[in-house]
C-alpha cells in the first residue's frame, strides 16, 4: 500500500507544479498571440474590417459605432486620443471611478494601444505620471507611437506581465485596468503585485469581467472565450478572497446587469452572457 506521505514527496509535487506552470504559460501565450494579432490589424486608419468588441469582433455596424460610448466613454473623450488608440478593447470606463487627481502616479494594467492612459494624462497633469504595462510587444510599440503622435509627455509604456510588474514598491497612487485581469492565469499574484506597488492609501479602480456563476468546463477551455475576456473570468467571491489575501480593504465589486447585452454581442450563440458580467472592482491599500 502506498504511503500517503509519498504523494507529496518533492518529485510528485514538483510534477504537479510544473504541469500547472506549463498550463498557465500556455494560456498566457495564447492571449499574447491573440492580442498581437489585434495590435497589427485593429485601430489603423486604413483598417476596414469589423471593430473590436472587448477581445472579439462584431459585423454589426451599429455595434461597431457604439462600442466605446456604450461602455461609458463620452464623445469628447474619444475625440481627445490619437487615432488608433481606441481599439474597443474594454468592458467599461475605469477612469470614471478612479477620481484621479493632479500630481498622482497612475498605472494601467494591460494598456493596449494606450487609450485609458491618454485619458488619464490630463487628469494627473504635468506633475503626475501615467505608466502603461502590457505583455505584448506589438501593443507597446503601438502605444508608444500613439503617445508620440499625441505628444503625451507624462505617459510611458513598459513591457511586462501584470503578475510581475516593472514598477517600484510603494510608488503608485492609483491602478486602473480595463478588461485585462480576467485574462491572467494567476489573479491572486496580480493583486499581490498591485498591493506591492501602491503607496499606503493607494487605490484600485478597475473595469473587468467577472463570473456570476461557475462556467462549464467547455467554456473554461475555449480559447476564443478565454482571449475574449470571458472564459477565464473569476467568480466574484474568488476575486474578493484574492484582494483580501493580498492585503486590501474597502473592497467593492459591483456587477452591471446591463452588460449582458454587449457580452452577448462578443460571443453570439455561446450563452456567455448567462455566466459573466462586466463589473467595477475597487479596493484600497490600508
Amino acid at each position: 500500500m502506498t504511503d500517503l506521505k509519498d504523494c507529496c514527496a518533492p518529485t510528485c509535487c514538483d510534477v504537479t507544479e510544473a504541469e500547472s506552470s506549463v498550463e498557465k504559460n500556455n494560456l498566457r501565450e495564447g492571449v499574447r498571440e491573440a492580442y498581437a494579432k489585434v495590435a497589427n490589424t485593429m485601430g489603423e486608419d486604413n483598417y476596414d474590417g469589423p471593430a473590436a468588441s472587448c477581445c472579439g469582433t462584431s459585423d454589426d455596424d451599429a455595434i461597431n459605432t457604439l462600442i466605446s460610448t456604450r461602455l461609458g466613454y463620452s464623445k469628447a473623450e474619444l475625440d481627445m486620443v490619437p487615432s488608433g488608440a481606441d481599439m474597443g478593447l474594454g468592458c467599461g470606463n475605469p477612469k470614471a471611478i478612479a477620481a484621479l487627481k493632479a500630481g498622482e502616479t497612475v498605472v494601467d494594467l494591460g494598456s493596449g494601444g494606450g487609450f485609458d492612459c491618454f485619458l488619464a494624462s490630463p487628469e494627473v497633469g504635468n506633475t503626475g505620471k501615467v505608466i502603461g504595462i502590457d505583455m505584448t510587444p506589438d501593443m507597446i510599440s503601438k502605444a508608444r507611437n500613439n503617445a508620440n503622435k499625441g505628444s503625451f509627455n507624462n505617459v510611458e509604456f513598459r513591457l511586462g506581465e501584470i503578475e510581475h510588474m516593472p514598477v517600484a514598491d510603494n510608488s503608485v497612487d492609483v491602478i486602473i485596468s480595463n478588461c485585462v485581469i480576467n485574462l491572467s492565469p494567476d489573479k491572486g499574484q496580480v493583486f499581490k503585485e498591485a498591493f506591492r506597488i501602491l503607496k499606503t492609501g493607494g487605490r484600485v479602480a478597475v473595469s473587468d469581467v467577472v463570473a456570476t456563476i461557475e462556467l462549464p468546463e467547455e467554456m473554461r477551455n475555449d480559447p476564443m472565450l478565454i482571449a475574449g475576456c470571458m472564459g477565464n473570468a473569476a467568480l466574484i467571491q474568488d476575486l474578493q478572497n484574492d484582494l483580501q489575501a493580498a492585503g486590501f480593504n474597502q473592497i467593492e465589486i459591483k456587477p452591471k446587469e446591463e452588460s449582458r447585452e454587449f457580452i452577448q454581442d462578443w460571443a453570439p450563440g455561446t450563452g456567455a452572457e448567462d455566466y459573466v458580467l462586466a463589473a467595477t472592482i475597487e479596493a484600497v491599500k490600508p
